[in-house]
């Protein structure tokens, strides 16, 4: 192949397809527990936090719904992939050799946020969110006075009994004016160690020759980057417009190169490069549509 610009923005032309298409044959899960936020800016600052407000008997003057002291700030993050295609490759008409590699690039691209999001299920029970507490605590403040307190944070393994106990105490949480919050779980989260346990719980007839009274009271995910922590499983309320975590995104996946004669990697080592850039985040939403299990404590 005659190497010139136009030879090599067909060649962009085609890797962009690829990447496009292993794209959008990707399901990732992210958002079935995200709110997707678009970012205008280097970071976010959601004030709103903490507001579940609802309608009230209209006595008097309005009553105005303050946003919360503990404002929470998600900073976006610049991610990239990068890949080399030897000069000679494409002077020799290997260029088709690539086209697996350029449409994985597009998968990875699509299913990159997972990690992000799904890492934020373990590291809930240390990282905090907007009330200061861990978001998954035991010490969540009902009021700006900070007490009582609150909980969405168990340390029971899965059985139907702990999965019951979960929804129960998540159905009960009440907002600062001591009324329900209403919330309602409708999404059971575990890792692959947990998944046959999970579909009992929610899909069985029968469990241990008794009815099962849990049985399609939630959907389920099971999610490979759980892995590590594979006793961990967590409940979310994910039905609401405002979801328990957020994915803010700054910038979408897109496809890049640098192939002209005079750029550095072309002219020093004979190569053209090929990669993909993104930029976005992904922090805490609301604790109250979440609880997360240690699984540490069997039995029960």
């Amino acid at each position: 192949m005659v190497i010139n610009q136009q030879n090599l923005s067909g060649i962009y032309s085609s890797f962009n397809t690829l990447f496009n298409k292993g794209f959008e044959n990707m399901h990732p899960q992210y958002e079935r527990v995200c709110m997707t936020v678009p970012s205008a800016s280097r970071d976010e600052t959601y004030a709103w936090l903490g507001q579940m407000p609802e309608l009230r008997e209209w006595i008097g003057e309005r009553e105005i719904q303050n946003l919360c002291a503990n404002a929470y700030t998600i900073r976006n993050k610049d991610y990239e992939l990068t890949v080399s295609v030897p000069r000679n490759d494409i002077m020799d008409d290997c260029v088709g050799i690539y086209a697996p590699l350029v449409q994985n690039m597009g998968e990875s691209a699509r299913m990159h946020p997972d990690t992000l999001v799904f890492e934020l299920f373990p590291g809930g029970f240390q990282s905090k969110c907007y009330d200061g507490a861990a978001f998954f605590s035991n010490r969540h403040p009902l009021d700006i006075n900070g007490k009582p307190f609150q909980s969405n944070i168990g340390d029971k393994a899965l059985t139907a009994a702990s999965y019951a106990e979960a929804r129960t105490q998540m159905m009960t949480l009440k907002g600062e004016h001591g009324r329900s919050l209403k919330v309602v779980p409708d999404l059971l989260v575990v890792a692959p160690q947990n998944e046959a346990k999970a579909r009992e719980i929610l899909f069985a007839d029968l469990i241990q020759g008794n009815s099962n009274i849990n049985k399609g009271t939630c959907d389920l995910i099971v999610v490979p980057e759980l892995a590590d922590n594979g006793g961990q499983w967590f409940l979310l309320s994910t039905k609401r417009s405002i979801r328990p975590l957020i994915f803010q995104e700054r910038e979408k996946p897109r496809f890049v190169s640098k192939t002209k004669n005079e750029d550095d990697n072309v002219f020093f080592n004979n190569e053209y490069l090929y990669g993909v850039n993104a930029r976005y985040n992904a922090g805490y939403g609301l604790w109250q549509l979440a609880y997360g299990s240690t699984g540490t404590k069997t039995g029960g």
